[in-house]
């Protein structure tokens, strides 16, 4: 079965920054907001969540960068069953993560592993004030007690579907499409 767009550029754009405004509100103002995209994908959303905070409030505190990218690949449960991608380098803001608050960024929330592994990284990073999701997708089927707290689109799914996150940094395009049940 032939894949289906459901989220095109426009969509895509509007719930990040639909995702930046609930972020500046629930944070009450960007004091102290550090974002970590999970890569890839997450790093690229993270980065453009981070551009709408700007515009929305500009000059992040102190002129630092609140935008970095934390690689879960060796805090993953599942090794052993999945093809390992090459770890990419875990990124931290200058002024660290401890005593703030710290928004994971990833592109689709299925199971929660990843997320669960996000966790076992940041604890080894320093100790937060508290940890918030942002997922650009979340569709559904949580073997883990995680739940998303800002959330681009929720798009039930068959577990032998699957969805495909393209943007335009690596893949020439904005768009999210799921593909049919898989043979």
């Amino acid at each position: 079965m032939a894949a289906r767009t459901v989220l095109q550029q426009a969509d895509i754009t509007r719930a990040l920054t639909r995702i930046a405004h609930e972020i500046l509100e629930s944070n009450h103002g960007s004091s102290d907001l550090v974002l970590l995209g999970i890569p890839t994908r997450g790093v690229l959303l993270a980065e453009r969540i981070g551009a709408v905070l700007d515009e929305l409030e500009p000059g992040a505190p102190d002129g630092e960068a609140r935008v970095g990218a934390l690689d879960v690949t060796m805090y993953r449960d599942d090794l052993g069953r999945q093809p390992t991608r090459t770890p990419s380098p875990t990124r931290v803001p200058s002024q660290g993560i401890d005593g703030k608050t710290v928004v994971l960024v990833d592109d689709v929330l299925y199971s929660g592993r990843t997320i669960r592994a996000a966790l076992d990284a940041i604890s080894d990073l320093g100790r937060p004030r508290a940890v918030r999701l942002a997922v650009l997708v979340d569709r559904g089927h949580r073997e883990l007690p995680i739940r998303a707290d800002f959330v681009g689109k929720n798009l039930p799914t068959a577990r032998g579907e699957r969805i495909y996150v393209k943007l335009r940094e690596t893949d020439g395009q904005d768009l999210v499409a799921i593909s049919g049940e898989d043979a």
